[in-house]
């Protein structure tokens, strides 16, 4: 089965953010980057198979899309990896590092790192089942399993069961002591662990993540690792994926600009007609588009004070792209008196 991995190229990924990636945001992410690899929220297998909502639902567009899982049960798992490939999804990858109480009470997550046979069992059963490739995404540890022999000892076990892509977040997790959000930044960032795995299984494809803020640090891992997954810069400055498809995958059609970008995510509100949906579900993706540019604040305050409440403005997107042009244009003028 893994030979199907080869037709993702994972150069660049966007991190599975819970409560972010949802499909309007990958949408919007996929009109910036038409190469960059998107992962869905985690999803667990118990919602998949119990829960009454679409937990697996996409938009065509989104392509190359993964899910993320969330579960321990192999033969659960192997359901909704079923299930996620008659989606059409491109990767089922199982979550092996979300630090959550919520992940802790139900055996999934960054506590499997201390059963690689529970996760082995996994993805041996899942990939005897589907044609799209099953990777695992991890931490380098967890409470005080933290040294490179108890990583590789998980690495190897997972491996030997037939996973060949791992995406390493380069934190250990406290699963006692530290809430999840403290996990994202307290446990120091250790990437030379990740070299290290890469160096010692050139077999393996090792995409590495945590702590990535720039495409430039981006080009310093991809010296040592196969692949770089970014996640909150992404979601606080979407357009920094605008160079991606030029810069690593060699593509050199133009990147859509700003406010091209708006007037599609305006037509792709007006399309939806989920009962439950708000213009708002899409927008407040969209607050960081204009980050560093004139006007960027004016853009987020409108989006956040009308996209809001009990009467939304329906044509939110154009009416916040009016309003910081506006107030973009008579900075302008302001500085060319100014300089006058």
């Amino acid at each position: 089965m893994s030979m199907s991995d080869i037709s993702l190229n994972r150069k660049i990924s966007v991190a599975p953010m819970l409560d972010w990636t949802d499909r309007h945001c990958r949408y919007f992410l996929r009109l910036i980057s038409r190469h960059t690899l998107l992962y869905t929220e985690m999803v667990t297998s118990g919602a998949i198979i119990y829960g009454k909502g679409d937990y697996l639902g996409f938009n065509e567009e989104e392509h190359p899309v993964a899910v993320q899982l969330g579960g321990c049960d192999p033969e659960h798992m192997t359901q909704c990896a079923v299930k996620s490939q008659e989606y059409g999804y491109d990767e089922v990858n199982i979550n092996v590092g979300c630090p959550s109480d919520r992940v802790k009470n139900g055996s999934f997550g960054a506590c499997l790192m201390a059963q690689p046979q529970v996760v082995a069992d996994c993805v041996k059963a899942m990939q005897a089942e589907v044609d799209i490739p099953v990777t695992v995404k991890c931490r380098i540890g967890i409470d005080d399993m933290d040294e490179y022999e108890d990583f590789s000892r998980f690495i190897d076990v997972v491996a030997g069961a037939g996973c060949d892509t791992f995406i390493v977040h380069a934190r250990k997790a406290w699963l006692q002591g530290l809430s999840p959000k403290e996990n994202r930044d307290i446990p120091p960032l250790n990437y030379e662990r990740v070299y290290q795995l890469k160096s010692q299984h050139p077999e393996l494809n090792i995409s590495i993540n945590g702590g990535i803020t720039s495409l430039e640090q981006a080009e310093g891992h991809l010296n040592q690792v196969d692949g770089v997954m970014i996640g909150r810069e992404v979601y606080s400055n979407p357009y920094i994926l605008a160079e991606v498809d030029k810069r690593f995958y060699g593509d050199t059609a133009q990147p859509l600009d700003r406010a091209e970008i708006v007037r599609l995510m305006q037509a792709y509100i007006e399309r939806q007609d989920a009962p439950y949906f708000k213009p708002w579900h899409a927008a407040r993706h969209m607050l960081g588009l204009f980050q560093g540019q004139p006007g960027g604040r004016v853009w987020r305050r409108y989006l956040s004070q009308k996209g809001t409440g009990k009467n939304p403005d329906p044509n939110l997107l154009m009416n916040g792209l009016a309003a910081m042009q506006e107030t973009a244009s008579k900075a302008i003028e302001y500085q060319t008196k100014e300089v006058g």
